[in-house]
């Protein structure tokens, strides 16, 4: 079994090896958002900082429909906590 701690590992998961950059930032297969990935990895070892000192780092999703893609975590769009869950 995969281990579920996998996201904040500081070596990346070999399901990372083929991963797409998606722009927007969303599986470029089905379009779901990352909060429907089934394996999350944040690539934390190689920071890259913006014009104004910011960090962003490589997210690595793989999808429901078992598509991997990346993003960078300054390209996520922020979190409506408004909106009721589309799980409910």
């Amino acid at each position: 079994m995969d281990n579920p701690m996998e996201a904040f590992s500081p070596f990346p998961p070999e399901w990372t090896q083929n991963a797409v950059h998606a722009q927007p930032f969303g599986c470029p297969d089905c379009g779901a958002g990352s909060r429907k990935a089934q394996k999350v990895w944040l690539n934390r070892r190689a920071p890259v900082f913006t014009d104004h000192r910011k960090r962003k780092y490589q997210e690595f999703y793989q999808c429901e429909c078992n598509t991997v893609w990346w993003g960078w975590s300054s390209d996520r769009p922020p979190l409506e906590l408004d909106k009721p869950s589309e799980d409910n």
